[in-house]
């Protein structure tokens, strides 16, 4: 087995930022979470980067330093590349022998730093460079960091046991992607220092990863088998830049957050047997969430509240998604509607399949992978026409529920994860026309039925996401009549969208279990799940 203890999961100005106030910062302080710079200790032998701050942040996970024999450095960024633990280690008095190993110009700088018959060897690497360290089999890969020569590590330990360490790097380089091939690394550190861009000095470059971007690289690392159902990932050197909900955001991901001095016990036969254990459709699609994870989600929102956003979010990480558009295809004369089009297209990945339809019966069935439906609201609109609602015709009502009825089994019956996006329609004023009145009752009955056929219903005001689990469902509960006068369905018990708990799992050992409690109390039940603030608006229609 192979220990790996993270000695910091933050920035180079931590997590918070002393200097700031902003909201996320002042989160973190309310909620005792200070991070600093990432580095990572394996078995207290392997020392993966070194900033100024990681001497003291080991003696207070692991007793110290003693036994490092390797320290593996990224780039000469002073957050990961701090020299002056060599005038430390001589100072102690140690002569055991130590291997520093970096690009060039890490060696370049760490080696001012130790006298001539100091018992310091030193290694510049390349990637495509492997070295064996103590037992340990180092693979060197090409980071992306701008002008800076970085690299990121792949390393098996003498079990097997295998780790991608990939921290300061932006999208990571095809060549790194293929030399991870059929990896099925046990743990993945990752770094995710943009989050959303938001906050004071909100950054535009790509020299680092956002929580976009980061997906995105656990897509492709799924399609290189680098990243398997078995392997356990942990977003790092986070900063202020992430939403203050970054733990139940990437979560969904089936991305861990942990606290400075968490540490992850991996073992190489209890990932190949997480592995095995996954659903042959969960195994096909890449999906990271197990059993428990809700299979059907209906999520409400307002006019441009950001449910769309929200959506694309919770389905990031998977691939490929199918994405079943319910709007009607814009013509070249309504400039607004292409408009709002193109911006939803645009934001959705690449590797996704957009399917334009109101046969959403027939998209259910047939969907092999995740489904995102948007939306409910377009999808009734068009049925109302189908059936000549608008003109009254004889027996509308009676076509329009057989539609629904349709639609509802359909939905009972997925086996995929389904996201369904619907327009909360109950909470304005009453439409002042006839037309307006029938399509918000027979919205509303068809989100009632939905939702009582969900097991997560998620609710989005102003970019904001309330889990209706967390408020239960009085009419589920005592089987009241809906406003039809039919009985209501009952809803199937469902989990709460919280942040999680602190893990039980034996392999994941923390030294401060008590904040994850902390964190739940300050932010349930409200959670931020957009992607990017400036991406909130939802492709909505007022059909009232």
């Amino acid at each position: 087995m192979m220990r790996v203890r993270l000695l910091g999961t933050g920035s180079a100005d931590g997590w918070p930022n002393a200097f700031c106030e902003c909201a996320s910062c002042l989160a973190a302080q309310h909620a005792q979470q200070w991070r600093g710079p990432t580095s990572a200790l394996v078995d207290g032998r392997i020392l993966l980067d070194c900033g100024p701050e990681t001497p003291r942040a080991a003696l207070r996970f692991e007793g110290g330093l003693q036994q490092v024999t390797h320290i593996l450095v990224t780039h000469d960024h002073p957050d990961h590349s701090a020299p002056m633990a060599l005038l430390s280690r001589a100072w102690a008095g140690r002569t055991e022998p130590l291997t520093v190993v970096g690009p060039a110009p890490v060696i370049a700088s760490w080696c001012l730093w130790a006298a001539p018959d100091a018992p310091v060897r030193w290694q510049a690497v390349l990637p495509g460079d492997v070295l064996q360290a103590d037992g340990y089999t180092v693979r060197v890969l090409a980071g992306a960091h701008g002008e800076e020569e970085a690299v990121v590590y792949d390393l098996t330990g003498p079990g097997g046991e295998r780790m991608l360490y990939a921290t300061d790097t932006g999208p990571l380089p095809e060549a790194t992607i293929t030399a991870t091939t059929d990896a099925e690394f046990d743990l993945v550190l990752l770094e995710a220092t943009f989050g959303d861009r938001r906050g004071p000095g909100a950054p535009s470059g790509t020299d680092h990863l956002d929580l976009s971007t980061f997906a995105d690289q656990m897509v492709r690392l799924r399609g290189a088998r680098a990243l398997t159902r078995g392997s356990r990932i942990a977003a790092v050197h986070l900063s202020h830049h992430s939403p203050v909900d970054l733990r139940p955001r990437l979560g969904a991901w089936g991305v861990q957050v942990v606290d400075d001095g968490h540490a992850f016990q991996l073992d190489r036969a209890a990932s190949r047997a997480r592995a095995r254990a996954a659903q042959p459709a969960e195994a096909m699609t890449g999906l990271v969430g197990g059993d428990d994870e809700p299979r059907r989600t209906l999520l409400l929102g307002g006019v441009r509240s950001g449910k769309s956003s929200v959506a694309e979010a919770l389905f990031a990480a998977d691939a490929p998604v199918t994405y079943v558009a319910t709007g009607y295809v814009p013509d070249g004369d309504d400039h607004e509607w292409l408009e709002r089009v193109a911006a939803h297209q645009l934001r959705r990945p690449a590797h996704w399949t957009t399917l334009e339809t109101t046969d959403l019966g027939a998209a259910l069935r047939g969907a092999q992978g995740p489904v995102i439906i948007d939306c409910l609201g377009m999808w009734m609109t068009s049925v109302l026409s189908r059936c000549g609602a608008w003109e009254q015709a004889p027996g509308w009502q009676h076509a329009v529920d057989q539609h629904v009825d349709a639609l509802v089994e359909a939905w009972h019956a997925v086996r995929v994860p389904v996201v369904a996006v619907s327009n909360e329609v109950g909470s304005g004023v009453v439409p002042g026309s006839w037309s307006g009145r029938v399509f918000r009752d027979q919205l509303g009955r068809l989100n009632t039925r939905i939702s009582a056929a969900s097991e997560r219903v998620l609710l989005v005001v102003a970019g904001r996401v309330l889990d209706l689990a967390a408020l239960g469902s009085p009419a589920a509960a005592t089987g009241s009549a809906d406003e039809t006068g039919q009985p209501a369905e009952v809803s199937r018990p469902h989990r709460a969208l919280d942040v999680p708990a602190p893990s039980t799992d034996p392999a994941d050992i923390s030294s401060t279990p008590g904040r994850h409690a902390a964190v739940r109390t300050a932010l349930h039940p409200v959670l931020d799940l957009t992607r990017h603030a400036s991406t909130a608006d939802s492709l909505e229609q007022d059909t009232a």
